[in-house]
């Protein structure tokens, strides 16, 4: 499954370079992908999920690594968790873009989510979820790194076909 929403962050007690611009704001636009799935495909599913959010980035031609987050830095629902992040010039480093969650059957058991098995067993589902695209910062990135010397920026060629012709969008002279 796959949804769009207008998401609200919390910003109180935030400081910093971050707290300006559209890479971290409080009201921002994003698409997240859900699976619900058996237990016994349940990490199959997850690494699916996983490579969607990565040929999505791959499509757009965007640099990125994906790093596998500690237990420390994820949360109590979560039992794996990997985030990808795209490289920015302007600031010389990888930033977050996707963040892609397991969190088997935490929020089944809350949520009384369940599914027989082939035995006619009743089981919790696992669920996860992952980022397909968080509009604002995707947008930030195309940006930076697909601007040229003259200011103008290049579309991606996975764009091209919804963009009625343009090609580049130049600064006004």
């Amino acid at each position: 499954y796959s949804a769009f929403s207008t998401c609200f962050r919390k910003e109180s007690g935030t400081y910093g370079k971050d707290t300006r611009g559209m890479f971290r704001v409080h009201q921002f636009d994003k698409v997240e992908m859900f699976i619900f799935s058996d237990q016994e495909n349940s990490w199959n599913h997850y690494y699916y999920l996983l490579s969607i959010a990565e040929k999505i980035l791959q499509e757009l031609g965007l640099h990125y690594q994906v790093v596998n987050m500690c237990t420390g830095d994820i949360g109590a629902p979560n039992a794996k968790k990997y985030d990808i992040e795209v490289w920015f010039p302007w600031e010389k480093r990888y930033r977050e873009l996707v963040s892609c969650s397991h969190d088997t059957d935490f929020q089944a058991r809350r949520l009384k989510i369940k599914y027989r098995d082939k035995e006619g067993k009743l089981k919790l589902v696992h669920t996860m979820n992952s980022t397909a695209c968080a509009i604002g910062r995707t947008i930030t990135a195309i940006l930076e790194n697909y601007q040229q010397k003259d200011g103008s920026v290049l579309i991606p060629n996975i764009l091209k076909p919804y963009m009625k012709g343009i090609e580049k969008i130049s600064p006004k002279k």
